[in-house]
Parts: structure tokens; sequence; C-alpha cells
């Protein structure tokens, strides 16, 4: 186990872990990219290889159409919205499908002693029946995601959301866990703890680049350091 920046003692103790959906709950390494190449279809623009779609786990989706669409010269917020659309309309059936539980991350989120609720860039809409259908959602007390009506949510803006209807009123009391820098980046932002973890999207490098207090690379690890975070002295 590797970690940096946060000592694992010393602090409030962590009394709530916030977990990110896509690549730190659920393997969405295959149901994702294959979602991303409808949308792509739907502009006209050409299907990528799955390993090549891979970085678009984790961060908002109208951002990974942007930069897909920008790099096939086909800029504009119309096409945007439709590839984004038309993703939407094939998720539900292809993450079904195509999406499995993190081994391990079961027993994780079984075994915490913090309160647990996930916090995701999927709309809420989408990310509760698949959460619930990969038996993640018995395991959190609560879901956060953004509406379907907005195009793009920072995730430092879902993480304060959920702060707030949570009633954390010291973010230093709670982590945010995750496998992409825009994880990290949203607990730092909003004062939280950070743990990221290298079996999704994201690697060491950019976790660490990202300043995670802690980088984990099994659920064990993790189950190690929320303990650590749990028990530290006030």
């Amino acid at each position: 186990m590797t970690t940096a920046g946060m000592a694992t003692t010393g602090g409030a103790p962590v009394s709530w872990a916030l977990f990110d959906l896509d690549g730190c709950l659920l393997d969405s390494s295959r149901a994702i990219p294959a979602s991303i190449n409808v949308g792509l279809a739907a502009v006209g623009a050409p299907r990528r290889p799955i390993p090549d779609l891979q970085w678009c786990i984790g961060p908002p989706l109208s951002a990974s159409f942007a930069t897909l669409l920008a790099e096939d010269g086909r800029d504009g917020g119309d096409h945007v919205a439709t590839a984004v659309q038309a993703y939407r309309d094939a998720y539900l059936d292809l993450a079904v499908e195509m999406t499995t539980v993190v081994p391990g991350v079961l027993d994780v989120l079984a075994g915490a002693a913090q309160r647990r609720a996930i916090v995701t860039s999927k709309p809420a809409a989408y990310a509760r029946p698949l959460a619930a259908a990969m038996g993640v959602l018995d395991h959190v007390e609560e879901l956060f995601g953004p509406s379907t009506d907005l195009l793009v949510e920072p995730k430092r803006a879902t993480l304060g959301r959920a702060l707030d209807v949570l009633g954390i009123h010291d973010p230093a009391t709670a982590v945010m866990v995750g496998d992409r820098h825009h994880d990290v980046d949203a607990g730092r932002a909003r004062g939280t703890a950070t743990v990221g973890v290298t079996w999704g999207a994201g690697d060491r490098r950019e976790l660490e680049s990202a300043r995670a207090d802690h980088v984990v690379g099994m659920p064990p690890e993790l189950a190690v350091v929320l303990d650590r975070l749990e028990s530290r002295a006030a």
C-alpha cells in the first residue's frame, strides 16, 4: 500500500466515506465506452476502440464528448448535446449487461465503520438504478449525482451538495474515494480527505499528481486506510 500526503493519525476522525461509482465501485470499462460509441455514431463521428475510451470513465460526460468531437473537427454544443442524449438512451440497457462490481469492494462497504454515500458524475437517474441492480446501493445511505437537466455539473459541485444534504458541517470528517483526479480535485476543493484507487481508469501517477492523501492498489488496502481514518485521534 502506498500513501501520500496525509498522516494516518492525528486530526478529526473521519465518520463519512463518500465513494465515486464508475471505476471505483463498479467496473464500467466496457459499458461506458460502448455507450460513448453510440453517442459518437449519433453525430456521424467515427467509433473508437474500447481501450482508447477508458479515459472517458470518470469525467463529466459532456466534457468527454466535447474533447472527442473536437478531435474529429466537430465542435459545437449541439453536437455534444445530441451525443450525450444518444449515450443516455443506450446506456442503461448496455450498463446492466456490461457492468460488474469491482471484486472486493462490497466487503469494503460492508466493513467500513464510516457512514457511506455515493457521489458520482453520472446523472442520479441513471446511477441509482444501476447501483441498485449491482447490489451497491444496499451498502450506502444515499446517492448523489447531477440532474439530467444539467449538461455538466463539476464533481466539486456534486460533492458540495452531498456534504450539505448529509449535514457534514466539517468536511475534514469526510473522505472522498475515487479513481480519477476529478475525485481528488473535488475533495481537495471541498476540504475532505481524499483516497485514490488505482483499479479504475486513473493510474497512480494521475492520483499522486492530484495530491491524493492516500493512493491504494487493492480493495483490502482501502479498508485499512478507512479504518485508520476512522480511528485517528481527534
